[in-house]
C-alpha cells in the first residue's frame, strides 16, 4: 500500500538525503476513513458528555467506539510503517513514509493520554460541560488526534507530482484531512463556537436586549471564522483549492456542531451548508492559489462574509420574532446584523494576507530531474 517509486519526498535542496517513500492514494483513502471513524467517536462522547447528566464512568459505549476506533487506526499506520520496525529494536523514522513518523510518535501519545484519561476519571469522576476542555488527559488526546487524523494531509503535501494535482477527487484525503481536523480544534473550543447557538439565541443578539449576550456571539462568530477559514487557506497554499472543499469542511463542522447542540441546531447547521455550497461556487469562479494571491484574497474575504451573512440571515428567517425570546422591547441593532460580516470579511483578508504574503508557484516536477 505505500509506493516507494518516483514519487518522493525528498527535498530539493538535499538531493543526497535518503529517498523517503510517500503512501499511495488508496492508504492515504483508508487511513482518512479511519480517521473519521476516530474522530466519530469523539464526536458522540462529546454529546454523552454534554447531553446525559448521569454519566459517572469511564467505560460507555461512546468511548468504546472512541477507542476501538483509535485501535483501528493504530493497527493501520503500524502497518503502512511496517518495514521501519525491522531488523532492530527502535524504529527508523527514515524508512517510514512521509508524514508518518510524527503519526507514530502521535500514537504513543494518544495511548498514554488515554491511561492517563482512565486514571484521571478515576481519581476525580467525570467531567461535565466547559471543564472537559481543559481536562489535561483530554488535551493530551485531541492534539495527538490532530496530528494522527491530519496524515493524510502531510503526505499529500510531500508528494511531488509530474503535474500540479486538481480537483475534490484527487485531493480528497487531503481535504477531509483537514476537515478532521478542524473539527477536532473547534470541539476543544466550544465555549467560544458561534454554530451551536440556537436562531433565536442569535436573534436577541442582534438587539440591544442583552450586551453581554451579544459580545458572546459576536466573540464567538470571530473564533469561529477563524476555524473555518484557516483550514481553506492551507488547502489553497499548497494547491489549487479544490471546489468542494468549503462543502465537505463545513459538513463535517456541522456534523459536529449539530452533536453537541443534541441537534436543536439544525437549522444554523443548514444554512451552514449553504454558506459551504456558495463559497464552491465562488472558488469555482476564481480558482484561488498561493500563484494568485489577489484572488486568494478575495476569496477569504468572501468566504467572511457569505458564510455569517447566511448565519445571521438563517437565525432571523428561522428563529422566532425578537418580542418572543426578550422579556422587554428590544430594538436591532442595525450596526452588529451589517458590520459582523464586514469584520469577519476583513479578518479572512488579514488571514490570506498573513499566511500567503507573495505569489508562489504551484508544485511541479523537480526542474533538476
Amino acid at each position: 500500500m505505500v509506493s516507494t517509486a518516483q514519487e518522493t519526498a525528498t527535498p530539493e535542496s538535499a538531493p543526497d538525503l535518503p529517498v523517503r517513500p510517500v503512501t499511495s492514494y488508496r492508504t492515504d483513502l483508508v487511513t482518512v476513513l479511519l480517521g473519521t471513524w476516530f474522530t466519530i467517536g469523539l464526536m458522540v462522547d462529546a454529546w454523552a458528555h454534554n447531553n446525559v447528566p448521569e454519566l459517572e464512568t469511564f467505560f460507555t459505549p461512546w468511548h468504546a467506539v472512541f477507542y476501538w476506533g483509535f485501535l483501528v487506526t493504530a493497527a493501520c499506520v503500524l502497518w503502512t510503517c511496517r518495514a521501519a520496525f525491522r531488523g532492530g529494536r527502535l524504529p527508523d523514522f527514515r524508512a517510514m513514509p512521509a508524514g508518518y513518523p510524527a503519526t507514530v510518535v502521535a500514537l504513543g501519545t494518544f495511548a498514554v493520554s488515554g491511561l492517563f484519561d482512565f486514571g484521571w476519571h478515576t481519581l476525580f469522576g467525570i467531567e461535565q460541560n466547559t471543564d472537559i476542555l481543559f481536562s489535561p488527559s483530554h488535551l493530551g488526546l485531541v492534539t495527538s488526534m490532530v496530528v494522527i487524523v491530519t496524515t493524510p494531509l502531510r503526505t499529500a503535501w510531500a508528494r511531488r507530482d509530474a503535474a500540479p494535482v486538481t480537483g475534490l477527487r484527487a485531493l480528497l484525503p487531503a481535504v477531509l484531512s483537514t476537515a478532521l481536523a478542524a473539527t477536532l480544534v473547534l470541539l476543544f473550543l466550544q465555549y467560544a463556537n458561534a454554530l451551536v447557538f440556537r436562531p433565536g439565541s442569535i436573534v436577541v443578539a442582534l438587539t440591544d436586549a442583552d450586551e453581554y449576550h451579544t459580545s458572546n456571539v459576536v466573540t464567538s462568530i470571530l473564533v469561529t471564522n477563524l476555524v473555518l477559514i484557516v483550514p481553506l487557506l492551507t488547502l489553497a497554499k499548497r494547491w489549487v483549492l479544490p471546489v468542494g472543499s468549503a462543502a465537505v469542511l463545513y459538513a463535517v463542522i456541522g456534523g459536529l456542531c449539530a452533536a453537541i447542540a443534541d441537534f436543536r441546531n439544525l437549522e444554523i447547521v443548514w444554512g451552514l451548508l449553504v454558506a459551504g455550497v456558495l463559497l464552491d461556487l465562488v472558488a469555482l469562479w476564481l480558482q484561488p492559489s498561493a500563484a494568485r494571491p489577489g484572488r486568494l484574497r478575495a476569496y477569504a474575504m468572501l468566504a467572511g462574509l457569505l458564510t455569517w451573512s447566511v448565519y445571521l440571515g438563517t437565525a432571523v428567517l428561522a428563529g422566532p420574532s425578537v418580542e418572543a425570546v426578550a422579556t422587554a422591547a428590544p430594538q436591532f441593532v442595525p450596526e452588529i446584523y451589517t458590520g459582523v460580516p464586514v469584520v469577519q470579511a476583513l479578518l479572512g483578508l488579514v488571514l490570506a494576507a498573513v499566511m500567503v504574503p507573495v505569489a508562489a508557484p504551484l508544485r511541479g516536477p523537480d526542474p533538476a530531474a
